[in-house]
């Protein structure tokens, strides 16, 4: 620039040639000319540099969207939702007439200092990603850890659909026990329909391979048509979306009040249950929600087809006599069960006329086909049934 103010001076006081200048250095004819054009309009204030920044974008974001755009990112963030350029554009669709894009989103939320620069991320592109074509095609289950305000140490199992995510039950118990899990899987399947394959990790409560035996969730999907699936020992990825729903899970609970007991907590799973299937848009699914999706298309079933049933889950404690009460066809079946285990809580699952009784720990007590012309069931327990209880009884 200094050699520009020379040569303009040159020729505005000292009347020298411009040509002849422009010929005896090295500056673009067009260029001089404009430095002459600006000193002769604006002085040698016309000389100093300028930035190139044009002086009207006619595509630039308004203030008010971006605004917008700065308080759904903290709200979304303080209430422990997904605050994403995605779920962003979701919320802003229909406040305004021109809504920018995902990308000028996270350009925004960049130039704010609210991205997180992740360079050492693996790239999306080297995952090698599996999907179920169909809902109910697969569930997936997985249980994990969460204190409760007092340092309680309490459990949480999830039951999600692969394709669409959808939260199938969200639980809070004191230890996840092998009833619970057949509870909840029931509990899914009343409000769902049956699956054509359930997968999970080889906890004790979905596994019994370590014990060379089938806990009570695997025989009861056995009995149901549905294939059980295991996942590779210390390989968690293989059930990754369950896991990726437990992150999910985590942020929101912590931003909220930590919860006094595990009642507390079930009503904020519930919460955060219909926010997640109905209200947040997933990223995986195009930007509809768990709910969209599992309803768009119709549903697997299993592979053997499975009579239509009135699938009922009891809890019930035995009377002094061992035995258990059951309304069947309108009418009050007694069946017998074990006098030894008098007095103690049992689960029944009832599939029309067929009764499983569990105990506590999911042990089977007793497996009956109910009979309609009797009130009160034949009391002949099975021999191998006889054999767990005379275990029971033994180890206590």
């Amino acid at each position: 620039m200094q050699l520009a103010r020379y040569l303009v001076e040159a020729v505005v006081l000292g009347k020298q040639s411009p040509n002849r200048l422009v010929r005896e250095h090295p500056i673009s004819r067009s260029w001089f000319y404009e430095l002459l054009a600006r000193y002769r309009r604006d002085g040698p204030a016309g000389l100093e540099p300028r930035p190139h920044r044009p002086a009207a974008c006619p595509h630039q974001v308004e203030q008010p969207v971006v605004d917008a755009i700065l308080e759904l990112r903290a709200e979304l963030s303080a209430a422990g939702l997904d605050a994403g350029p995605q779920t962003i554009l979701h919320h802003l669709a229909g406040r305004f007439a021109k809504t920018p894009s995902r990308v000028t989103i996270w350009r925004i939320l960049q130039r704010q200092g609210l991205i997180t620069a992740e360079p050492h991320k693996r790239p999306k592109a080297s995952f090698v990603r599996f999907e179920a074509q169909l809902p109910n095609e697969l569930w997936q289950t997985d249980a994990t850890e969460w204190l409760l305000a007092d340092s309680t140490k309490v459990e949480i199992l999830n039951l999600i659909d692969d394709h669409s995510r959808l939260c199938l039950a969200s639980v809070a118990v004191r230890t996840v026990k092998a009833a619970d899990a057949v509870q909840t899987f029931y509990s899914a399947v009343e409000e769902y329909g049956l699956p054509a394959r359930f997968l999970s990790d080889n906890a004790a409560v979905f596994s019994g391979r370590s014990r060379r035996g089938r806990v009570a969730l695997e025989s009861e999907l056995d009995r149901l048509g549905v294939q059980c699936v295991h996942s590779t020992p210390y390989h968690p990825q293989t059930c990754g979306k369950v896991e990726r729903f437990h992150q999910t899970l985590k942020l929101f609970l912590a931003k909220q009040v930590r919860a006094e007991s595990i009642a507390h907590l079930q009503l904020q799973l519930d919460t955060f249950r219909t926010i997640y299937n109905q209200q947040r848009p997933h990223r995986a699914l195009d930007g509809r929600t768990p709910l969209q999706a599992f309803n768009a298309r119709l549903k697997a079933s299993p592979s053997a087809a499975q009579p239509q049933l009135d699938y009922r889950i009891r809890r019930d404690r035995l009377d002094g006599g061992g035995r258990v009460t059951l309304r069947y066809l309108s009418r009050l079946r007694h069946f017998h069960v074990s006098y030894k285990l008098r007095g103690q809580p049992v689960m029944l699952l009832v599939a029309g006329a067929h009764v499983r009784v569990l105990g506590e720990d999911g042990a089977l007590l007793r497996e009956l086909t109910l009979d309609a012309s009797r009130d009160y069931q034949r009391s002949t327990a099975p021999t191998l049934v006889r054999h767990q209880v005379r275990q029971r009884s033994a180890s206590t």
